[in-house]
C-alpha cells in the first residue's frame, strides 16, 4: 500500500493528511494554541490526597488539577497494577507514598477532556524512534506487535547495547529491522534527553514544564513514516528546514523523502482534502453504490447506521444488501481512521438473511480494521443483528477538535418551533403578570417567531394582554436563537 503524506504548515495550525491511492486515509490537526499535554513532564505540586479513593490532585500550572491515581504511581517493585496483582504484591496506599505540598515529577499520559482534568503517571517515559525509554526501571520490554519468534533475540540485541548504564527500554514496533547502530543513537538521544529533564527539576520551581513532546511534524516523522511512504510533501520552507534538520540526526531515512511543495496550488487542493475534511464533519456518508451511512457520535459511543439508499444493481435483494454491506465495511474502517473516533462503536449493518454473507462481511470489516494504527477489537454480529467493536482513544475525535456544540440547540440536533416558542411566551407572560405589576411587557425574539405572533398567533396575543389588562409590544432581533427570547418589564 503506497501512501504519502502531506503537511500544510501555518504558524496558527498543523495540518496532516495521509493519502492512499488518491485517497484520504488519515487526518492530524494540532493547533498552536491547543497542543495536547500527553507526554509532557512537570514538576507539579501535590495540592491534595484523597485516600477514599486511592488518588491525587496535582497542580501542574493549568485551569484544572491533574488526576493521579494510585495505580499511576511508580513503585520500585512492580509495574504498575497488574504486576503487583501478577506477583500478590499489594500497592502501597498513595497516602503513604505522596503528601500535599510535595513537589512531584509527573507526566501527563491522557489530556484534559470535558470537565476533567489531565491524567498522570509518575513513571517517566520518552520516546524515540525505536524504543522507549524507562528511566525508573531496568527491564527491556518487546512490543506485542513483534512475532514472539523475534522478541528474545531483540532483546538480548538492546540489553547488549545498555551494557550497566542502567534504565529500562520497550522495544517499538519499527524497531524490529533496525540497525545496532540506530538503536545506539537512540539509545544517546533518549538518556541526553533525561539527563536535561532531571537538570531542569533542580533548577526550576513547581508547577513547571520540564519536557514538552514532539511537535506535530515531528511525531509524523517517528509515527507515521514506513516503507510503503513514497514522499512526506510540506508547504513551508521554513519548517521543511528545520525537519530536514530533525529528520537528518535522528530519522537519516524519512529525511531522503522529505520534499517541500513549491506548487502555486494549496497543497491539500492536490487531493481536495477540504473537501474531505468538511465530508468528514457530517453525519451522511455516501457510497459509490448508491448506498450510504449514517454516523452519529456521543459522548457515550458512536453509532454508524447502513442504508441501501438508491442501490438496486444486484440480481436479487439478498445481493444488494451484501454488495452494500461489503463496501460499507471498507467504507466505515476508514471513516474511523478519518474521524479519530475512539471507544464503543455500535455498527448497524442491513439485516443478511445468509450466514455466509455476514461471515464475508465481518472478515472484510476485521481485514479493513487491521490496517489502523490504533488497536481495535470487533465482535461478531449479536442476536440484532448489531455489530460492536472498540477503538482506542489516543486524542480527540475529528469533529470535537473542530467544531462545537450549536449555540441553537446546545447540541441536541433539534429545536423548538417557532409557534412552541411562542406559546412558551405567552406562559411566561402570563406567569410574569401574576408577580409583577409592570407599565408593559416587551417580547424579544427572533424574526420567525416576532413574525408569528404578528399573523397566525395575533389573536392569541390580543387575548392575553386583555386578559392581564397590559400592553405586549414586540421587538424581533436577529442575533438571537430560534429558541431564545427575552421578556422585558417596562
Amino acid at each position: 500500500m503506497q501512501q504519502d503524506i502531506l503537511i500544510n504548515w501555518s504558524p496558527q495550525e498543523t495540518r496532516v493528511a495521509v493519502v492512499e491511492f488518491g485517497a484520504v486515509q488519515e487526518l492530524h490537526v494540532e493547533r498552536t494554541l491547543e497542543r495536547g499535554l500527553v507526554g509532557n513532564v512537570y514538576l507539579g505540586k501535590v495540592a491534595r490526597v484523597l485516600p477514599g479513593m486511592q488518588s491525587a490532585f496535582i497542580d501542574i500550572g493549568l485551569d484544572k488539577a491533574a488526576f493521579l491515581h494510585v495505580a499511576d504511581v511508580w513503585q520500585k517493585h512492580a509495574e504498575g497494577e497488574a504486576a503487583a496483582a501478577r506477583t500478590g504484591q499489594p500497592l502501597v496506599p498513595i497516602e503513604k507514598q505522596i503528601f500535599e505540598g510535595q513537589a512531584l515529577m509527573v507526566q501527563v499520559i491522557k489530556d484534559p477532556m470535558g470537565t476533567k482534568g489531565a491524567r498522570l503517571s509518575t513513571q517517566i517515559s520518552i520516546a524515540g524512534r525505536h524504543l522507549v525509554f524507562l528511566p525508573q526501571d531496568d527491564h527491556i520490554g518487546v512490543s506485542q506487535k513483534i512475532p514472539a519468534d523475534q522478541r528474545d533475540a531483540l532483546r538480548s540485541r538492546v540489553q547488549t547495547l545498555v551494557g550497566s548504564a542502567g534504565g529500562g527500554f520497550i522495544l517499538r514496533t519499527n524497531a524490529e529491522d533496525s540497525a545496532d547502530d540506530e538503536l545506539q543513537e537512540d539509545i544517546a538521544y533518549l538518556r541526553k534527553t533525561w539527563t536535561r529533564i532531571k537538570d531542569a527539576s533542580t533548577r526550576l520551581p513547581p508547577k513547571s514544564l520540564l519536557h514538552q513532546d514532539l511537535t506535530l511534524l515531528q511525531r509524523v516523522l517517528r509515527d507515521l513514516v514506513g516503507e510503503s511512504t513514497q514522499s512526506i510533501r510540506i508547504d513551508s520552507r521554513e519548517q521543511f528546514e528545520h525537519l530536514a534538520g530533525f529528520a537528518s540526526e535522528f530519522m537519516p531515512k524519512a529525511a531522503q523523502r522529505l520534499q517541500h511543495y513549491k506548487g502555486e496550488r494549496p497543497i491539500f487542493d492536490l487531493y481536495t482534502i477540504d473537501e474531505e475534511i468538511a465530508r468528514a464533519l457530517g453525519r451522511r456518508v455516501d457510497l459509490k453504490s448508491g448506498g450510504y451511512l449514517i454516523i452519529d457520535q456521543t459522548e457515550a459511543l458512536t453509532t454508524v447506521d447502513v442504508n441501501t439508499g438508491g442501490y438496486v444493481g444486484a440480481r436479487n435483494f439478498d445481493d444488494t444488501i451484501f454488495k452494500t454491506n461489503l463496501e460499507a465495511a471498507q467504507a466505515i474502517a476508514r471513516q474511523l481512521r478519518l474521524r479519530n473516533l475512539g471507544g464503543i462503536v455500535i455498527v448497524d449493518f442491513i439485516d443478511m438473511g445468509r450466514t455466509e454473507h455476514q461471515e464475508q462481511v465481518l472478515g472484510e470489516f476485521r481485514k479493513q480494521l487491521a490496517r489502523d494504527r490504533v488497536k481495535t477489537q470487533a465482535g461478531g454480529f449479536s442476536s440484532l443483528g448489531l455489530l460492536e467493536m472498540t477503538r482506542k482513544r489516543t486524542r480527540e475525535s475529528l469533529a470535537h477538535m473542530l467544531c462545537e456544540p450549536c449555540p441553537s440547540c446546545q447540541g441536541k440536533g433539534i429545536v423548538k418551533t417557532a409557534r412552541s416558542v411562542v406559546y412558551d411566551i405567552l406562559r411566561e407572560i402570563l406567569r410574569e403578570a401574576r408577580q409583577f405589576n409592570p407599565r408593559e411587557f416587551r417580547v424579544v425574539a427572533s424574526p420567525a417567531v416576532i413574525d408569528l405572533m404578528l399573523d397566525e398567533e395575533s389573536p392569541h396575543l390580543a387575548g392575553l394582554s386583555d386578559f392581564i389588562a397590559k400592553p405586549i409590544s414586540l421587538l424581533a432581533e436577529g442575533s438571537l436563537g430560534p429558541e431564545q427570547y427575552d421578556i422585558v418589564l417596562l
